[in-house]
């Protein structure tokens, strides 16, 4: 169809980010950032959140997720995907509060703003 714009997909997201350096998997364990394949454990001190996507549902209310493409402070880059809205983990969200009242800026790399 021309002039169709296609809807981005969290899959299709997570692996555009992933073709832009952005590879590792990240998980909240503990209030701290754990990269699932290397293992390694980051404060938010050390946590810069270099873009976030939301994905709301087009059918379905419990569709709705955000992912966050995020940088520490040693240059490994990933991905922490949550659900958006009344079932966001509330540990992801306090977690990511503490990431941009942390964070100064650094040549290079934007933060979204969390609203």
């Amino acid at each position: 169809m021309p002039g169709a714009t296609e809807i981005p997909t969290l899959a299709g997201t997570m692996d555009e980010l992933a073709r832009r350096g952005y590879t590792e998997h990240f998980i909240l364990v503990n209030g701290k950032l754990r990269a699932a394949d290397s293992g390694k454990v980051f404060p938010a001190d050390e946590v810069m959140i270099s873009e976030y996507h939301r994905f709301e549902g087009v059918s379905d209310p419990d569709d709705m997720a955000i992912l966050y493409a995020l940088e520490t402070r040693s240059g490994l880059r990933g991905t922490l995907a949550d659900a958006f809205g009344v079932y966001a983990d509330p540990m992801v969200g306090a977690f990511m509060k503490e990431v941009v009242s942390g964070s100064r800026q650094r040549p290079g790399v934007s933060r979204g703003r969390l609203s």
